[in-house]
């Protein structure tokens, strides 16, 4: 259920769901703008109970879809709060056409949220293109699949030796493996990584990964050690 994280941005936890023979854990993560409407974050399963928990703080206005892998749920988001309107990459919304999307998600936040919520687009990967957010009142960065962290024991058997090969179970937070090896343009994406480390980040939230509460700058800055240095 949906637990305040800090000054009005609250995190959820949704089902386990199961992407190429893995098992992952789901976190929404609910952002109250200062005009009481809600930014929606990766949004989980919509239960009944969730979904009185979500009305209780605002109306839902702005569901995101944060990169090309999560949207497994905004069909039931969309049908639930139909004056909402959607957000995804260009690259999602031309994978997924069955939904309805009203806004390309940019390099640049929209008027909508630009005053309270930053947003900077990790392009060029041959997996996913990712937006990594930032709310500014709880000096919070959001980033969905490119920084993870899985605690030991959560993958079983082979699954967790190729786990560990990927650093998904590395002992601090970073990027796994795989997205590493699939840039096709690092210098675009180090330009990118250096304006979200000029955030004043102290928190950090990932799709997958305890929450960071403190040195979120350092914690950024170790997981993109490898791209950094030239």
């Amino acid at each position: 259920m949906l637990r305040q994280f800090g000054e009005e941005i609250w995190t959820a936890t949704g089902p386990t769901v199961s992407v190429a023979g893995f098992s992952y854990p789901t976190r929404m993560i609910v952002i109250r703008l200062t005009n009481s409407e809600l930014f929606v974050w990766s949004p989980t399963a919509l239960s009944g109970e969730l979904r009185a928990a979500i009305d209780s703080l605002g109306r839902v206005r702005h569901i995101i879809a944060p990169n090309t892998l999560h949207h497994m749920f905004v069909d039931e988001w969309q049908t639930a709060y139909p004056a909402a309107k959607s957000y995804a990459v260009p690259a999602l919304r031309a994978k997924r056409p069955d939904l309805n999307w009203d806004c390309a998600l940019e390099d640049t936040p929209p008027p909508e949220w630009s005053s309270e919520i930053d947003q900077v687009v990790v392009g060029g990967n041959r997996i996913t293109t990712e937006v990594v957010f930032f709310h500014r009142p709880s000096r919070t960065a959001i980033f969905t699949d490119l920084i993870q962290n899985f605690e030991p024991g959560w993958f079983k058997g082979w699954r967790a030796i190729v786990a560990k090969l990927d650093l998904l179970t590395a002992i601090r937070p970073t990027v796994p493996r795989k997205f590493r090896m699939t840039f096709r343009d690092r210098d675009d994406a180090r330009n990118a990584v250096q304006r979200i480390l000029s955030w004043n980040t102290v928190s950090v939230l990932t799709a997958h990964g305890a929450p960071i509460t403190h040195d979120g700058c350092d914690a950024i800055a170790h997981a993109f050690e490898w791209l950094l240095r030239k």
